[in-house]
């Protein structure tokens, strides 16, 4: 871009100079990171501007308690306590209901944003682009309005068909999440101004791409939600497990670099982690499949107003002998064992989050070099923003939606029924008869009536 080119907000804003930062372990891995760039990369990025590194927010007790060791150990602890500390939040939210997790991940899917966004902003504020900020926040408005507006009919059909107000905005819905978003889409041509067309588009792109990262995989997440809290809460531990053992294998056994984007990431800490997950994902799935709490879709109970977990389990949850393979019945004397089979889907999934989940990471270290940060925000010490935690946990949502709606869900007649009951009476009594008439082709309809008469 030639106006980034010949003009960087560090020649204009004395805010974009590199803050001193109290950490040595920061400065030492970012310095690292800008000397493991080639020269013709750094030619390349030459003309982009800088956001200026966050000063340490290690809290005083942790750092007076801390302050005899390394900065390398110094970071082992504070990563380790606060790690402890997210891993009990998240038991507890749990605890609280599928409710609170769905507003805890819309809570995240906010922050995650305004990182990102915050990034584009500091970068490119002195440009004094108008309504940047502005416009961004009112598109993350429409999407959600999009998104949780279909949920909402998807998931609490009856109670939007019984409230007025509800069963019109459900009928219009699209109509008006289109045109809330043509409003928006109007105001950024208004916004235009002639010397910053390129860096307008820019940052217009920029906020499209955020939102198709962001607020896309939350409602995903969402979704998985309603399917059963077990294939939220799996997936998501495995990708924490994977996080935790591949750190804790490649900060102490770690040698061999596994990709130049993440200069600390090893190919011990990645195998060691990978086994680990595998393990982890079949004893996790075996505890909490056993549990209806877990395993019954979340539905939402019209007479009592509320969400409810209870269910026959499906086959899905239920023991199953499996024989085991010639070449480990010798090596453990086991003929048969007794497994649940989403304990062998739990190995796909912990497979994806070890193997191609930690991408969703290198993704993120990709984008933070360019800028040369070292995270999207100081929110967690230890451990940067929230958008730290879960680069890769947005894919990983990704892929357990598509991999139920590919190998696990099947039709849905609660759906289906209420599809029909949104019909007029004749579409309605045409259905019945057509359906009457294949029931009695396929001599299905006598024996159900002679068990309806029993």
């Amino acid at each position: 871009m030639a106006e980034l080119r010949h003009r960087g907000p560090k020649d204009s804003d004395p805010t974009f100079q590199q803050q001193p930062s109290e950490d040595k372990g920061s400065d030492n891995e970012l310095k690292a990171e800008k000397e493991g760039v080639s020269d013709s990369e750094s030619k390349v990025d030459s003309g982009v501007p800088e956001v200026p590194v966050p000063p340490d927010d290690t809290p005083e007790v942790l750092n007076k308690a801390l302050s005899g060791l390394s900065s390398r150990w110094k970071n082992w602890w504070v990563r380790g306590i606060l790690t402890l500390a997210m891993i009990s939040f998240f038991f507890f939210i749990i605890y609280l209901g599928p409710m609170v997790l769905m507003m805890i991940v819309l809570c995240v899917q906010i922050k995650c944003f305004q990182e990102i966004i915050t990034i584009g902003y500091s970068v490119y504020h002195s440009y004094d682009l108008p309504w940047f900020r502005t416009l961004s926040w009112y598109f993350l408005l429409c999407v959600n309005y999009f998104f949780y507006g279909e949920t909402v009919t998807d998931y609490f059909f009856t109670l939007v068909q019984r409230e007025e107000p509800l069963r019109i905005l459900s009928k219009y819905h699209r109509f008006i999440s289109f045109a809330l978003y043509l409003t928006g889409f109007c105001m950024f041509v208004l916004s235009l101004v002639k010397k910053h067309y390129r860096l307008q588009f820019y940052m217009f792109g920029w906020t499209h791409v955020t939102l198709l990262i962001v607020v896309t995989q939350s409602h995903l997440i969402i979704h998985n939600l309603f399917e059963g809290m077990i294939w939220f809460i799996v997936p998501i531990s495995c990708v924490i497990c994977n996080d935790i053992m591949a750190y804790m294998f490649g900060f102490f056994f770690g040698r061999t670099p596994l990709i130049k984007l993440s200069p600390k990431k090893t190919w011990e800490g990645f195998i060691g982690g990978f086994f680990s997950t595998i393990v982890f994902g079949i004893m996790l799935s075996y505890v909490m499949a056993g549990y209806r709490y877990f395993v019954c879709p979340v539905e939402f109970n019209n007479d009592s107003n509320s969400f409810q977990v209870d269910c026959e389990p499906s086959e899905l949850f239920q023991l199953q002998d499996y024989f085991l393979p010639s070449m480990l019945e010798s090596v453990t004397g086991w003929t048969t064992v007794r497994l649940y089979p989403f304990q062998i889907h739990s190995i796909a999934l912990s497979s994806f989050a070890s193997i191609v989940g930690p991408f969703g990471g290198f993704f993120a270290s990709g984008f933070k070099r360019a800028f040369k940060i070292k995270d999207f925000a100081n929110t967690i010490p230890g451990h940067g923003g929230i958008m730290d935690r879960f680069d890769c946990q947005y894919l990983m949502a990704t892929f357990v939606n598509v991999y139920i709606a590919s190998f696990i869900r099947g039709p849905n007649p609660t759906k289906v029924i209420q599809q029909l009951l949104a019909l007029r009476p004749d579409q309605q009594l045409y259905i019945f008869n057509s359906l009457k008439a294949h029931l009695t082709e396929k001599d299905l309809l006598p024996a159900l009536e002679e068990a309806a008469a029993a």
